[in-house]
C-alpha cells in the first residue's frame, strides 16, 4: 500500500502562484498515470491534471496555460505549479493514482484577496 502525502497549499491573492507537492511512500513508476485532482465546497471532485509514467501530460481546459503538471519518478513525486490563480482555483487538491485506490488527505488552496 502506498501513501501519498501533499503539501504546498495556503492562501494567495489573485493572480499569485503556488506549488503542489505530493510525496509517495513507495514507487510510483508502476502507475501509468498520477493525477491532481480538485474538490470545491458543494461541488463534486473532479481532475484538474494528470501525468502519465512517459511524461505525457492532460489538463482540463479551466487551467491549460496556467498549471503545469509533473513527476520526479526517482523521487517518488508528483508536482503541480499553478501560476495565475484564480478565485475560482479555491478548493481542496488531492493527488491520486489512476487505478489504484491511492488518494492524499488533500490540501487547502484558497485564492483570495
Amino acid at each position: 500500500q502506498v501513501q501519498l502525502v501533499e503539501s504546498g497549499g495556503g492562501l494567495v491573492q489573485p493572480g499569485g502562484s503556488l506549488r503542489l507537492s505530493c510525496a509517495a511512500s513507495g514507487s510510483i513508476f508502476s502507475i501509468y498515470s498520477m493525477g491532481w485532482y480538485r474538490q470545491a465546497p458543494g461541488k463534486q471532485r473532479a481532475l484538474v491534471a494528470e501525468v502519465t509514467r512517459g511524461g505525457t501530460t492532460n489538463y482540463v481546459d479551466s487551467v491549460k496555460g496556467r498549471f503545469t503538471i509533473s513527476r520526479d519518478n526517482g523521487k517518488n513525486t508528483v508536482y503541480l505549479q499553478m501560476n495565475s490563480l484564480k478565485p475560482e482555483d479555491t478548493a481542496v487538491y488531492y493527488c491520486h493514482g489512476a487505478g489504484t485506490s491511492y488518494w492524499g488527505q488533500g490540501t487547502q488552496v484558497t485564492v483570495s484577496s
